[in-house]
């Protein structure tokens, strides 16, 4: 049975107040997966496959541990380290789905619910594109507007410096999707970047509305970036050497 999981269709939005100003947005739908469900979407949704190809699919390997071994372990040894054992717990990811077999996730959040549906913990997967990730890794309350705030770790844009501060601002998952990252660095706001959307039950019908009013979507996440890119470039924006080369690291925030 699906009742937890949820498909999202909205925008991204990004605004960089400094050097230069930039903006861009564009259409996207994501998923919110409740990782036990993910035998029973495989077998109900039939453009969806788990850990198989089909015209939108989920892939362990593209997440958490990033070798195809299974996530909830991954997330369940993680947050002992955060002194939560309790093992009967609830993870629901939000992601972009493989279309075709490739997709591209610049930020993906695994939400840790209690048996009470309580939020618990909140996991940020943060991606970049030399195929490195790092996750921050938070304790929280179950408010409904939630926010987490920390150093940046990890190389995301070449045209960003890392001494930054991210600060985290998400609506608890419900009918509607709301994920905001303020990017500061020490003279102020460097970039606003957001996620929003509407939520529709996760059925036949709903993927493929989805699929279809977004057929190349994880083609143009990727193709966007670039772009972009290329256009801060142009704009005299300086190219950030990266400094250090990682796999996949996670840090525990407070």
């Amino acid at each position: 049975m699906i009742k937890n999981s949820t498909i999202y269709n909205g925008k991204v939005i990004h605004k960089r107040f400094k050097p230069k100003k930039h903006y861009f947005k564009y259409k996207v739908f994501s998923l919110l997966i409740d990782l036990d469900e993910l035998i029973s979407i495989h077998n109900k949704v039939k453009i969806f496959s788990y850990n198989k190809f089909n015209i939108l699919s989920f892939y362990d390997i593209d997440h958490g541990p990033r070798n195809g071994n299974n996530l909830k372990q991954w997330v369940l040894e993680n947050l002992k380290k955060i002194n939560i054992k309790n093992e009967n717990i609830k993870i629901r990811l939000l992601c972009y789905p493989r279309i075709f077999g490739y997709v591209f996730n610049p930020l993906s959040i695994f939400f840790i619910y209690d048996t009470e549906e309580k939020l618990i913990a909140i996991l940020y997967e943060v991606k970049n594109t030399f195929g490195e990730q790092h996750t921050y890794i938070f304790k929280t309350d179950d408010n409904k507007n939630i926010t987490n705030d920390c150093e940046k770790k990890f190389h995301v844009s070449p045209f960003i410096e890392m001494n930054c501060r991210y600060n985290f601002r998400i609506l608890k998952p419900g009918k509607k999707l709301s994920v905001i990252i303020d990017q500061t660095d020490e003279e102020g706001k460097l970039l606003y970047a957001s996620q929003d959307g509407i939520g529709e039950p996760l059925n036949n019908r709903n993927m493929l509305i989805s699929y279809v009013t977004h057929p190349l979507m994880s083609f143009k996440v990727i193709v966007a970036i670039h772009y972009e890119a290329f256009k801060l470039w142009i704009k005299g924006i300086k190219l950030v050497r990266k400094k250090i080369k990682i796999k996949n690291n996670i840090s525990f925030e407070k």
